[in-house]
């Protein structure tokens, strides 16, 4: 047996444990409750820790310590849904004892288990048993007596992950709704698929992405069937946002407060902070007073925001069509067969926006835009799921140009980037759009119809700040105009009429009004009200957006 972890076994060990996770993504995800983002934990733990594996594959460490302090700072930031937040907490505090030691022996392995549920159970507002926090806990309890048996840090892993695997079988009973759904917990097993390949690296035979799954201590009669989506209801889910975001640490603003003000709107909070960060995970109904809060401690680093209800729904629409026989074998990348010359991929956020692009003729739709941008390999696999020869991207944001732009040399089909800035801009792109036309007329078609829009977004301050010379008070209501500050003002009717009555509109033929999340009928139509008497020669449409952050977006052509 190996008594000690040196630098290269540790760094080996990460990799191996990514990998493992990787390969069995797909079969932990099929045992989630929720079968929603949020929920597709195999995923969200694999993409968590490959970030680790990314950094640790960059150099060559001088000692193990130096390899956990690596890969915790890089989960920490690369987290990815509950299960991916808390595998960061996990070993976050497994760095925290062992980011000194040159090598790690069994009792100092069984030290950094035992911290790491420590820090992962302090990180949750509200622990529950019967997940992967159990199997974390009583695993550490295992590690701490074996290293007392033998100090051999092979042994100590290995019972560790015996330890976990024997009492998996109870997160079903200790969890009532795994137990409605008759499966084990999927973070659990996430986390022991993960041990399994960091022991196999330990051991000499590390786990490859194109090689075999380690041999598990798993008890080889204990086999979950894939959750039944049908075992609950949308109604069940109560709160609908699964919100996320990776915030500066800008303010000395106790991070705890942040934590109270959370948990009242909502739960499955985890929230961890360091020095430079705060991250977040919590489902609520209300996501842009979330993020509103947030920006009190620092600028948004990242955000992503799922609705689970629908993703629910259409999840329980899909299991009740029926499904071709699965095909043995690995998953591989699907790229769908070109049934058509042309097809769409759009971003953006809000169930009506949604509507709007379909309705267009937009095949795939990637969640996303302003402080929500999504990465290279979201929009590339909506661009595989698209069956066309040609594929327009979309973005609708400038800052997530560039990431869509990164697809072009990835895929295997033609991929054009349009470079609009806004949602308007990426209507009126595909507004322009005729099937009968040639790529190059359609491009130049569609990039001048969106340059021809402005666009003014209605939202608010998150704090005290100065822009673009403007004094603005935390509260106030903003009104941006192609991204630059148009005004404030303590009342939003006051704000929309001094748009409505600006040149913003006074030189506009058509103007759409968009209305956000939160933002009741009758209230849309008060404020297109103020829009029609300042301007009575426009044309004036008035639609349900339901994009969050924002109140109102307002397309002026």
């Amino acid at each position: 047996m190996k008594d000690v972890i040196d630098a290269a076994a540790m760094k080996e060990m990460f990799l191996s444990g990514a990998a493992a996770i990787r390969l069995q993504a797909q079969a932990v995800n099929e045992l989630n409750v929720f079968p929603v983002p949020d929920g597709d934990t195999g995923t969200n733990m694999s993409l968590t820790i490959t970030t680790a594996g990314t950094e640790l594959s960059k150099r060559e460490f001088a000692t193990a310590g130096e390899v956990t302090s690596t890969a915790a700072a890089a989960l920490l930031r690369g987290a990815r849904g509950n299960s991916g937040v808390i595998l960061s907490l996990l070993f976050r505090g497994f760095s925290k004892v062992l980011k000194e030691a040159g090598v790690i022996d069994g009792p100092a392995l069984a030290a950094g288990f035992r911290e790491g549920a420590v820090t992962a159970y302090k990180a949750v507002m509200k622990p529950t048993e019967g997940t992967i926090l159990t199997i974390a806990r009583l695993s550490a309890r295992r590690a701490q007596a074996a290293a007392g048996e033998n100090p051999s840090a092979e042994f100590v892993l290995q019972e560790t992950i015996k330890a976990g695997y024997g009492v998996l079988p109870n997160t079903t009973e200790q969890n009532p709704v795994l137990k409605k759904a008759g499966v084990v917990d999927a973070g659990a097993k996430g986390y022991l698929i993960i041990l399994d390949g960091m022991l196999a690296a330990l051991r000499g035979t590390p786990v490859t992405d194109d090689g075999g799954i380690p041999a598990s201590s798993e008890p080889q009669d204990s086999v979950e069937e894939a959750t039944p989506f049908s075992s609950f209801e949308t109604e069940d889910i109560r709160f609908s946002y699964c919100t996320e975001f990776i915030a500066e640490r800008a303010t000395d603003k106790d991070p705890d407060l942040l934590r109270a003000f959370l948990n009242e709107l909502g739960d499955s909070l985890v929230l961890v902070d360091d020095d430079e960060i705060v991250k977040v995970h919590v489902h609520t109904n209300d996501p842009g007073l979330v993020l509103q809060e947030a920006l009190t401690y620092g600028p948004l680093v990242t955000v992503k925001i799922e609705n689970m209800r629908r993703q629910h729904t259409a999840l329980l629409d899909k299991s009740n069509s029926p499904q071709p026989e699965p095909e043995s074998g690995p998953e591989e990348r699907q790229i769908a067969e070109p049934t058509q010359k042309y097809g769409f991929v759009a971003v953006c956020a809000g169930a009506g926006l949604e509507d709007v692009f379909r309705n267009l003729g937009v095949d795939s739709l990637v969640g996303g835009g302003q402080t929500m941008n999504p990465s290279t390999e979201d929009i590339l696999s909506r661009i595989d799921q698209t069956p066309s020869q040609i594929v327009y991207v979309l973005p609708n944001n400038k800052n997530i140009v560039m990431a869509a732009q990164q697809c072009v040399p990835l895929s295997d089909k033609k991929v054009i980037v349009l470079p609009t800035a806004t949602v308007p801009q990426g209507i009126s792109a595909m507004l322009a759009f005729d099937p009968d036309a040639s790529e190059e007329d359609n491009t130049e078609a569609m990039t001048s119809a969106a340059g021809m829009v402005r666009t003014a977004e209605i939202t608010y301050a998150a704090r005290d700040s100065v822009f673009d010379g403007t004094e603005i008070s935390q509260g106030d209501y903003l009104a941006l105009v192609d991204g630059k500050l148009f005004g404030t003002a303590p009342e939003l009717p006051d704000l929309l009429d001094r748009l409505a009555r600006s040149p913003f509109c006074a030189d506009a033929s058509y103007v759409t009004l968009y209305y956000g999340e939160g933002v009741g009928e009758e209230e849309a139509a008060q404020a297109a009200a103020l829009f029609e008497a300042a301007c009575p020669e426009v044309e004036l449409t008035l639609l349900p957006g339901g994009q969050p952050v924002y109140y109102y977006l307002i397309s002026a052509e």
